[in-house]
């Protein structure tokens, strides 16, 4: 049998990458608690367009952060390996993602910001599941990112 083995930094590790690759990306102070990619080109006090943000469990690359750059997303909230990442760090449609997507745009809206989500789900690959669980958002994410 192979053994496989994942180094616990894996995710830092390629962000880091990423962005020593490409120059128009940064990481969030607070990296690498905090894993967030965004475009170096925007700033808060400067971006008067609407900033479109994805979160997601890492272990899928490119997606999520190999698609922020101009024209797809401002930003990306990388979980860890098939995890979503924190509330308090902060959407593809898995229940956890929803869950802790949608508690960051309350207390974002809690402190004045405009927020508005937008969930899909286009994986008909598996029977829906039950209960109030919907279907996953997989591959359509690229589409709607841009």
């Amino acid at each position: 049998m192979v053994e496989k083995t994942l180094s616990e930094n894996v995710v830092t590790k390629f962000i880091e990458g990423l962005v020593e690759t490409y120059p128009g990306l940064e990481y969030l102070d607070g990296f690498p608690l905090v894993k967030v990619v965004l475009r170096a080109d925007v700033s808060a006090a400067t971006y008067d367009k609407v900033a479109v943000i994805s979160v997601g469990g890492s272990g899928h690359e490119p997606t999520h952060a190999g698609f922020v750059g101009e024209g797809m997303l401002t930003t990306t909230i990388c979980g860890d390996i098939f995890s979503s990442p924190p509330v308090d760090s902060i959407i593809v449609n898995y229940t956890s993602d929803r869950l802790n997507f949608g508690l960051a745009a309350e207390l974002a809206k809690s402190e004045g910001y405009k927020v508005e989500t937008v969930i899909f789900w286009d994986d008909y690959a598996l029977p829906p599941p039950g209960g109030i669980a919907r279907r996953r958002g997989l591959v359509g994410t690229v589409l709607i990112q841009n």
